[in-house]
């Protein structure tokens, strides 16, 4: 793979989305691979670090760093809040989230057997907010069925937690990635409000949805309480994520994100980042989500290997290994790794790769010949 040179700032150069749109700029040059493991693997775009080396800066827990003041209302803006709170982390956002909405000991979430606040943030709900987990199966299309939600709301009884949020997943990780639509979401909105209850968003892709939907992202917010989304990942801020919701949620969230460790000081250089992240590369997610759907077909074709196109919604292609096939998933991932190719083994006999702005076209193709190679030579 021919290196390229970083683009220069000035005025005259292309402008990022651009120079993503056509070539890998430096991902490869970092590690040597075409890494599909995940889209957490994106490093900050140049334009972002030098907004970030020229961040003006304050204490945030004061509330005086003006670039995070200006991260905020600009998240809050973009996804139809009044008010938004800079976290570390998708993991400490979903936290926040639910120890401000379920506020005493004992209280219950309702949430998908399949999500990630289920599942991969360390039982952080009841570990410290004592937030009893009510899971209800996911279905393939990533939503939770009315009628479970309905059931699955407790009776007012001394026996039971007192169910207070709705949790949903937008674009949902587990669930190859699929996109909750706007209709969805507003059924379940309005499901949580006549039941007295609030819903939360874990929204960490939810400009994927956007891009993969056709809609403007707010669309896909309207009538929850709450949504966090990431500033890394598919949009390659270093680190960050945002928690939006009423003036009055965000300040109850600042004290429980202080609790959890979460008071940042001089945090304009992390937000520097993540303004560039909303302002230029939201636009470019179709461009992964084509590199998915690419890599998906080449990848359907190949003997030995299973993917259901029609799940392919976002930037993120599950290949299951057909029984014939003498490898597990680990071992197939190791053989491709061997040729410059990785991916993530996340079960026995499935794997996931995953599009990101640092993995070109070409790229695409290239893990497509890697990947039907290591097939053929099982």
């Amino acid at each position: 793979m021919q290196a390229l040179a970083l683009p220069q700032s000035d005025p005259a150069a292309p402008t990022l989305p651009a120079v993503h749109a056509r070539f890998t700029i430096v991902f490869m040059a970092l590690n040597g691979y075409i890494d599909l493991r995940s889209d957490t693997l994106t490093v900050p775009t140049p334009a972002m670090r030098e907004a970030m080396a020229s961040a003006e800066v304050g204490d945030d827990v004061f509330g005086e760093d003006p670039t995070v003041n200006a991260l905020q209302e600009l998240a809050a803006e973009r996804l139809g809040f009044e008010a938004a709170l800079l976290v570390c982390s998708g993991t400490m956002g979903n936290l926040v989230a639910l120890l401000t909405h379920c506020s005493g000991r004992g209280e219950e979430v309702i949430v998908g057997d399949q999500s990630h606040v289920y599942i991969y943030e360390g039982g952080g709900s009841a570990v410290v907010g004592g937030i009893h987990p009510r899971s209800i199966p996911n279905r393939l299309d990533g939503t939770l069925d009315l009628d479970d939600i309905r059931q699955a709301i407790r009776p007012k009884d001394a026996h039971y937690p007192e169910t207070r949020l709705i949790c949903l997943e937008n674009t949902h990780n587990r669930m190859f990635g699929a996109a909750l639509t706007p209709a969805y979401t507003q059924q379940v909105a309005e499901l949580a409000h006549a039941h007295g209850l609030k819903l939360h968003i874990d929204g960490a892709r939810i400009f994927n949805a956007a891009a993969a939907l056709g809609v403007d992202v707010k669309a896909l917010t309207r009538g929850a309480d709450s949504v966090t989304f990431c500033l890394s990942k598919g949009l390659s801020a270093p680190m960050g994520s945002v928690l939006c919701g009423s003036r009055e949620f965000i300040r109850l969230a600042h004290r429980r994100r202080k609790v959890l460790g979460g008071g940042l000081r001089q945090a304009g250089v992390i937000a520097a980042a993540g303004i560039v992240a909303l302002e230029q590369m939201t636009d470019r997610l179709a461009e992964d989500h084509a590199n998915a759907r690419a890599l998906a077909e080449r990848t359907a074709q190949v003997e030995g290997l299973q993917v259901d196109l029609a799940r392919v919604q976002t930037n993120m292609v599950y290949v299951d290994l057909r029984p014939e096939l003498p490898l597990d998933a680990a071992e197939f991932c190791r053989r491709a790794a061997a040729h410059r190719v990785k991916m993530l083994p996340v079960a026995p006999r499935r794997i996931r790769a995953v599009t990101h702005c640092y993995v070109s076209r070409e790229e695409v193709d290239e893990a497509a010949q890697v990947i039907a190679h290591v097939a053929a030579r099982c």
